[in-house]
């Protein structure tokens, strides 16, 4: 089964908290803080592997956990880190954030890595909070939280040639013919219902990967047909071959076919017009074949538009082997589809907003019930180490002195109501 799109969930390793410990000898007196800190959360990396064709595999496993760092140790000792967790996806993947539509990355190369949610640092341990005023400190951070997020794997296979052409001109039996690929052949319609890939060597030395894609029919850029399915193999190809029946009882008109289809690219994607294409009339071993071809030709001069033309048929293999040395003529001089990489937005406009400022919002949820939001102080939450007293004084200092004290009473907190931050609940104290 062929899958070219799927959806999965990775969640990074979680550091490693930090320890609250101190030293001990016997000849030691004050020895002072010894707590070590945690080791770095797993990471998630996704690699490329040209041996993979398919995102079938994910179909049974769509969810993926990176391991934890170890807790930091008495003696000065650091947490081990985790072993960062390895994913094989097919070369050609593009990677976006399901949630945000953000492109993560475009994986186009065996082995090429690509990081699609990091690890959480470890916490640190209280050798690092000793100050002249407080020696020996009972304050360690929890470790970091990894990072979690839902990714769309989607593959666009990466062939350097692409045909292109309504149902049933001749795509699967000409990679049948120019390479050892075995697609799928049958008098009817949407015989190839996903991308076949075969090479093409040539008897200099040459060669290249042919694509045969599913046929396009009208309004396949908004979806009809195998629309979107057949558009996106068709993105990383650097030459098209546009094939079309000459057969003069298949009741269609050339002209109307070759421009419904660069109609359909256009509208997909307008720089595939920019790609270099031969016209392929095909089936040119069928009676008649050759004065449609004159009639086709004529038309598409009279319509202003230049081609270069390659009639071939595939049955008697007239015409096979000049398309394929032309095809890798243009192959020598055509540039390289750049992959897709995440790009900075330069058109932002922003403005200032006095809670985004300060990093929180509040919400009253309910009578005598707040909740504080804000990536900074949910994470400052998180990572803060709440079983000893100097740690709930630390969360209590940076309550007053990051505002968020102030600004609850502002919105009208009373003593003794309840405040939530993350999933830290406790009572509004004045």
């Amino acid at each position: 089964m062929f899958v070219d799109q799927i959806t999965i969930e990775v969640k990074a390793g979680k550091g490693g908290d930090g320890a609250v410990s101190f030293r001990r000898e016997k000849f030691v007196p004050n020895g002072g803080p010894a707590g070590g800190d945690g080791g770095h959360g797993g990471s998630i990396i996704l690699v490329g592997d040209e041996g993979l064709r398919t995102l079938l595999d994910f179909r049974y496993r769509r969810h993926f956990k990176a391991a934890a760092g170890e807790k930091g140790m008495n003696k000065s000792m650091y947490g081990r880190g985790a072993e960062d967790t390895y994913i094989k996806v097919p070369t050609g993947t593009t990677v976006t954030d399901a949630d945000t539509g953000e492109v993560l990355g475009d994986i186009v190369a065996n082995h090429q890595e690509l990081v699609v949610a990091a690890g959480g640092r470890g916490g640190r341990g209280n050798i690092h909070f000793a100050t002249a005023r407080n020696r020996a400190p009972e304050i360690a951070e929890n470790g970091e939280p990894g990072e979690e997020r839902f990714l769309k794997l989607e593959l666009k296979v990466l062939a350097d040639v692409g045909l292109v052409g309504f149902p049933s001109v001749g795509k699967s039996t000409l990679l049948s013919v120019a390479t050892s690929a075995k697609p799928k052949i049958a008098a009817y319609s949407f015989t190839t219902l996903v991308p076949n890939l075969g090479m093409v060597q040539l008897d200099d030395g040459r060669d290249f990967v042919m694509a045969d894609l599913p046929g396009l029919i009208a309004g396949a850029a908004q979806g009809v047909g195998l629309g979107i399915q057949f558009l996106r193999h068709i993105e990383r190809t650097r030459v098209i071959l546009h094939l079309v029946d000459m057969d003069p009882d298949n009741g269609r008109e050339p002209l109307t076919d070759y421009q419904q289809i660069r109609h359909e690219l256009a509208q997909y994607d307008p720089r595939l017009l920019q790609r270099p294409e031969l016209i392929v009339p095909t089936k040119m071993d069928l009676p008649g074949a050759a004065e449609r071809l004159a009639d086709f030709q004529a038309a598409l001069q009279a319509a202003g538009e230049e081609a270069e033309f390659m009639p071939i048929s595939s049955v008697s293999h007239q015409g096979v082997q000049p398309l394929l040395q032309r095809t890798a003529d243009l192959l020598a001089t055509a540039p390289a589809v750049d992959p897709i990489m995440a790009q900075p937005d330069k058109d932002v406009l922003y403005s200032f907003d006095e809670d985004q400022a300060a990093g929180y919002t509040i919400e009253e949820v309910a009578p005598h019930e707040f909740e504080v939001h804000g990536d900074r102080i949910e994470k400052f939450v998180k990572m803060t180490n709440l079983d000893h007293q100097d740690g709930i004084m630390r969360f209590a200092r940076i309550l007053h002195n990051w505002g968020i004290e102030d600004a609850l009473r502002e919105h009208g907190a009373e003593n003794g109501d309840s405040v939530t931050i993350a999933d830290f609940v406790f009572d509004f104290v004045e």
